[in-house]
């Protein structure tokens, strides 16, 4: 995290003292040169699991940052691709790094010297995601590493907004990983960090809600059916299994009826 490129150890501390919303605009320079970026092989993957799902037209970018998940969208959307996140740093960042025209990449297998299908546009909304300003619009919608950022109690209005913003049969995507085995030392670094969160909140405001342990599955697949979406899930087999041949991380495919 700390090289050259990426941000000092001074500067996460300022951020982290910050709210989220500013801690996150100060990060947006930066942000692609921490762990905190989906990486790409999860990007790979959920591209190519959520490609057997479509074809799609619009697609949706929930809490897009610096819009990983757009580049994954515009490889699956023919017409419009949206990205919407509240901050204005991390927007500009995106912005920046999907300019508003240009063609869609070529994509694997493609006949060389074959011409690049047109890009679908691309839009940029600064908007909470706890009130999404659409209208039953978009085909697919997609996140990437933000439901931290949500206590347990928000989560079931979040997922209401994104159904919201779907059309009858919209599908809304997003993988999550096995927990890490009790005892382990992901184990122990992610319950070190979140009691050191709630420590930080307890003394500290603004609040920054980052918490790792409270986006249990179960849970997860109780306040999206609560929220109206039939539930699936699909192996991410891309990313491999662990020593007991269970998935090391799975897609949840939330469709709206």
């Amino acid at each position: 995290m700390f090289t050259e490129q990426g941000p000092t150890v001074r500067e996460l501390a300022v951020q982290a003292l910050s709210s989220i919303e500013h801690g996150y605009d100060l990060l947006a320079p930066k942000f692609d040169h921490t762990p905190y970026r989906t990486p790409d092989r999860v990007l790979d993957a959920v591209r190519d699991e959520v490609r057997r799902l479509g074809p799609f037209d619009t697609g949706l970018d929930v809490c897009c940052g610096t819009g990983a998940g757009v580049g994954v969208l515009r490889r699956l959307c023919r017409e419009r691709v949206v990205g919407v996140d509240f901050s204005a740093g991390m927007l500009a960042e995106a912005r920046a790094a999907f300019p508003p025209e240009g063609e869609r990449p070529a994509e694997e297998g493609q006949a060389a010297g074959a011409p690049a299908a047109e890009a679908p546009a691309v839009d940029w909304v600064r908007a909470d995601a706890r009130s999404l300003p659409f209208a039953p619009a978009f085909d697919l919608a997609l996140s990437l590493g933000a439901f931290g950022h949500f206590l347990p109690a928000e989560r079931f209005g979040l997922f209401a907004e994104v159904y919201g913003s779907l059309r009858p049969g919209g599908q809304f995507v997003f993988p999550i990983g096995a927990p890490p085995p009790v005892g382990s030392r992901a184990y122990w670094s992610l319950l070190g960090f979140d009691a050191a969160m709630r420590v930080r909140n307890a003394l500290w405001r603004p609040q920054f809600v980052m918490y790792y342990r409270t986006f249990r599955l179960g849970d997860v697949l109780e306040d999206l059916t609560r929220a109206g979406f039939a539930v699936r899930l699909t192996p991410l087999a891309d990313l491999g299994r662990r020593p007991d041949g269970s998935p090391r991380a799975r897609l949840v495919v939330a469709t709206r009826e």
